[in-house]
């Protein structure tokens, strides 16, 4: 079986959320078929400008082919678009200029896939919401499978991308918020689909003395790993973890991994770590007590699953479905919506090694049922033998047609935050239930 991943950007040192998940799955997957990587020649996902040669290239031993991209971000156009797609009555000339503007904008990767659709058995997109998927998948419908990374931000909401969620052969979903989220918005429950994320494997000889003697670092701290960024919520984390140790106990460290994009609070129980190796990532795993994980919008926090695998109990943003949703699924750790329950769990972690270690250990457990790569491997060879045996016409149908020229303009769309602000919230608690309706629904 031949299969591209295709993605934004990649490489064995981009660690954005979907790049990482996207290269895991190609390496996953090249286990089992013969897979190649389509990309572009960009490494900045701000402006997305060409760094990198465009032709083929290797990496971890797979077969990359990068196009370059035809138009730089400019980050301060795009801003102004979104604010007017998010935000006001537009029209679908009007999205599309977004997505034009949203990037990275790659014609001659489109026009690869164009010129001989029988060259890949299934291509793999990777994210929505961006050029290349939408355009791929209309490209090659009969063809495509989506990994939509999608979270409840606005974007979700656009009018475009409906038919991108409805054409595909099946979709990968990370969770089962996510699924929901993309079901409601769309109406794509015809469309096959599988909740799967992504997998970990965690070293077996990572040391918290090692990372203790490195570090300088003594005492219980609290962990956050990810770029520090108030889209992450790490503002809220400053202000909440400073409280906290000024009312409740300053005996706790706020230990970060990450490249910040703010100003990190000066206090002298906060330590910024920057980047490091995955080593020293998985040696702070094990010398934490607890891993925070601020975010409002994750359509799948890889570093939570790998904290599991490493048996530390999380505490996460409870306004966050995607983090409250796996949380309460996997009992492995605590959430918080306020002040005083992130202080009251917080509290209840720091003080209560038993309770630590039963959120630990059922995490561990969720984390070996859910998310080690044997598991995750099965789900997606297991979608690609089923697509392989039934015919396209059975899975929806083709891509959508694009409107015409003066609908494009004439149609008026609502408000993309609006559309989003009005689906429904709050984790998926049954997912067997929902996964079973789910998958009546694909059989015709």
């Amino acid at each position: 079986m031949k299969l591209a991943v295709v993605v934004q950007r990649y490489g064995a040192d981009l660690n954005g959320g979907a790049e990482l998940h996207a290269r895991y799955i190609a390496e996953r997957l090249a286990r089992h078929a013969d897979v190649e990587v389509l990309t572009t020649c960009a490494r900045d996902y701000i402006t997305w400008r060409n760094e990198l040669p465009a032709g083929t290239d290797s990496v971890n031993g797979l077969s990359v082919r990068r196009f370059k991209v035809s138009r730089e971000r400019n980050p301060s156009d795009f801003g102004k678009l979104s604010e007017h797609v998010f935000g006001d009555l537009h029209s679908i000339a009007d999205e599309l200029k977004w997505l034009q503007a949203e990037g990275p904008t790659s014609p001659e990767l489109i026009d690869y896939l164009l010129q001989d659709t029988n060259r890949y058995d299934y291509v793999i997109f990777f994210s929505y919401r961006y050029y290349h998927a939408y355009h791929g998948i209309r490209v090659i419908p009969q063809r495509a499978i989506l990994v939509p990374t999608a979270e409840r931000d606005p974007a979700l909401g656009l009018a475009i991308f409906g038919p991108t969620f409805r054409s595909v052969r099946a979709v990968m979903y990370n969770s089962y918020e996510e699924q929901s989220l993309i079901h409601k918005v769309s109406g794509n429950q015809h469309v096959p689909g599988v909740v799967v994320g992504v997998g970990s494997e965690v070293p077996e000889t990572a040391s918290s003395e090692r990372f203790r003697h490195r570090a300088g670092i003594t005492g219980n701290f609290l962990l956050y790993v990810g770029r520090i960024d108030e889209n992450k919520g790490c503002a809220e984390m400053f202000d909440y973890f400073q409280r906290y140790s000024s009312q409740v106990s300053n005996k706790l460290r706020l230990v970060l991994i990450g490249s910040p994009v703010m100003t990190i609070p000066k206090h002298p129980n906060i330590r910024h770590l920057g980047f490091v190796t995955e080593e020293e990532k998985y040696d702070a795993m094990a010398a934490a007590t607890v891993l925070l994980m601020p975010s409002y919008f994750e359509s799948l926090s890889m570093v939570t699953i790998e904290a599991w695998a490493m048996n530390l109990p999380v505490i996460v943003n409870g306004k966050c479905d995607v983090l409250r949703g796996q949380t309460i699924r996997a009992n492995g750790g605590l959430y918080y919506e306020s002040y005083d329950e992130f202080a009251e769990s917080l509290h209840a972690l720091e003080t209560n090694l038993d309770l630590r270690l039963k959120l630990a250990s059922d995490g561990r457990t969720y984390y070996e049922s859910h998310y080690t790569w044997n598991v995750i491997e099965q789900k997606y060879m297991s979608m690609l033998g089923q697509l392989a045996a039934t015919t396209p016409k059975k899975y929806g149908k083709t891509s959508d047609n694009q409107a015409g020229w003066f609908e494009r303009r004439r149609r008026i769309c609502r408000p993309a935050q609006d559309v989003v602000g009005k689906l429904p919230t709050g984790p998926v608690l049954n997912p067997v239930k929902n996964s079973r309706r789910t998958s009546a629904s694909n059989n015709p």
